[in-house]
């Protein structure tokens, strides 16, 4: 069963309203993947139909890494459904690392998973992380491409179970700003 955005909507991880996105971006739609992957059954659906997408793009990663927040859970389904080691980042000082405890070694072959992938700042922040312990990204996937771009990550392959195009704005060009609507920053990342 592939992922919907019905679906999404229909559990409450799809919301409308008006948004102050990680980005600095506003927008009228928010997926909180958390809610949606709050339900283990859903949770290991996403992680095995993620496997199956890497799988059938050749990738044969050692691990999977994934950011905190967002991502650990989509991270940890994935790596079960690929039989692989998980790890995660996080956020220190302000700069994203790998958790205390974790390490890369050279030249493993390593998948970064995500929730949502709107900039792919979080993700490209990942990437250098995992390039500077010397191992290699051979792919990213993430349950939800809502950047526009249908690999932002080119020319490593990039696959995503739900691709979405929601309009967002400058916070100075916000419409619903222009509306006088009250704005929410969801989400475990500050504005840029």
């Amino acid at each position: 069963m592939a992922l919907t955005l019905e679906e999404m909507t229909a559990v409450g991880a799809h919301q409308k309203g008006h948004f102050r996105l990680s980005s600095g971006l506003h927008s009228g739609d928010y997926l909180q993947c958390a809610i949606y992957l709050a339900d283990p059954v859903r949770a290991g659906r996403v992680g095995e139909e993620l496997a199956a997408a890497i799988r059938s793009a050749g990738l044969a990663p050692d691990l999977v890494v994934s950011p905190a927040l967002g991502g650990v859970i989509v991270g940890h389904e994935t790596a079960r459904a690929l039989g692989v080691p998980f790890l995660f980042t996080e956020r220190q000082d302000g700069v994203m690392t790998l958790r205390r405890g974790f390490a890369l070694a050279p030249g493993q072959r390593v998948v970064i998973v995500e929730d949502v992938v709107t900039t792919g700042k979080s993700t490209r922040e990942v990437v250098d992380v995992i390039g500077t312990a010397g191992a290699e990204v051979v792919g990213l996937a993430s349950m939800v491409n809502r950047s526009g771009d249908p690999n932002p990550f080119a020319p490593v392959p990039y696959r995503a179970l739900l691709e979405v195009v929601f309009p967002t704005w400058r916070p100075e060009e916000c419409p619903l700003c222009a509306e006088g609507m009250p704005v929410v920053k969801p989400g475990s990342r500050p504005v840029a």
